[in-house]
């Protein structure tokens, strides 16, 4: 049993955070809309507390699961923030998709008051969260890791240390590069499907069982058929992703035309309406040209 404290309770922290109490470790929780956390503690127990600094007091490893850098910023720095309460040998673990720039500054940060951090992005969406089987690429220290490691892997299906601090996020812009690509060219194939008059959902039973087949399409093909994307990883979200990939590819020379290309499909999605969406919504903006 451990003393842990969740930061953020989105459609990814809820569920992490409860599989932490189901595991018998002490959670205590911090949510900016105080009502999402009382649900939680009365549907798992364990405690809420008003500040980022009072949910992290006595903690021995705090997570963070929020939106964006300036987020992740808020509840780690200031009077508020976690660190201000972490005690000496503490662990930070961020499961937020942020910069690597964003990162590196709060593991400096957070080495020069004696705490460890990880970065520790995921991969998996809201039911991969829900069922515990997520991927977790990490950066940091591998001694720090050594240890927040078997606390990860209560919701884990892979969790893995790619490197110092930073690689983690490097490896989750990886991870978003290759799903703009396999969803634009999923959602052309089944767009291509439509206009010849076949049948999609034999199309796809047949492609998926050759070189064509992939997570996305053995997960997506169905809702996109059915013109349903109320659920699943939002365009909003994709986009923001794909900002934090295209800025660093212009830091570090690398060349992401598709990606490019994708992040402006998705641009159209936003504009239809479809900001929440999935990001299988690409299918959409193809059937509405």
């Amino acid at each position: 049993m451990t003393k842990l404290t969740f930061l953020g309770l989105g459609v990814m922290g809820y569920p992490m955070a409860g599989h932490l109490a189901a595991a018998d470790h002490t959670v205590t929780v911090y949510n900016r809309t105080k009502a999402k956390a009382d649900a939680w503690v009365a549907q798992h127990g364990g405690s809420a507390a008003s500040t980022p600094a009072a949910a992290a007091e006595g903690a021995e490893m705090v997570m963070a699961c929020v939106v964006n850098d300036d987020d992740l910023r808020a509840v780690c720095l200031g009077r508020d923030g976690a660190f201000a309460s972490m005690s000496e040998g503490s662990t930070f673990v961020d499961h937020t998709t942020v910069s690597a720039a964003v990162t590196r500054e709060l593991y400096a940060a957070a080495k020069a008051k004696g705490i460890a951090f990880i970065d520790a992005p995921v991969s998996g969406g809201q039911a991969g969260a829900e069922n515990g089987q997520l991927s977790i690429m990490c950066g940091g220290d591998q001694s720090d890791y050594d240890w927040a490691e078997p606390v990860m892997n209560v919701y884990a299906k892979l969790c893995r240390r790619i490197g110092d601090s930073g690689a983690g996020q490097m490896t989750k812009m990886c991870n978003q590069i290759a799903i703009a690509g396999l969803v634009q060219g999923l959602s052309e194939a089944m767009h291509f499907a439509s206009k010849a008059g076949l049948d999609g959902a034999a199309v796809v039973e047949v492609i998926s069982q050759s070189a064509a087949g992939s997570w996305q399409m053995s997960n997506r093909y169905e809702t996109m058929l059915a013109d349903h994307f109320e659920h699943g990883f939002a365009v909003d979200w994709m986009r923001k992703d794909l900002g934090i990939c295209l800025d660093t590819a212009n830091d570090n020379g690398a060349s992401l035309p598709v990606t490019a290309l994708v992040d402006q499909f998705y641009t159209d999605v936003q504009k239809m309406g479809g900001g929440r969406w999935d990001t299988s919504a690409l299918f959409k903006r193809l059937q509405s040209s």
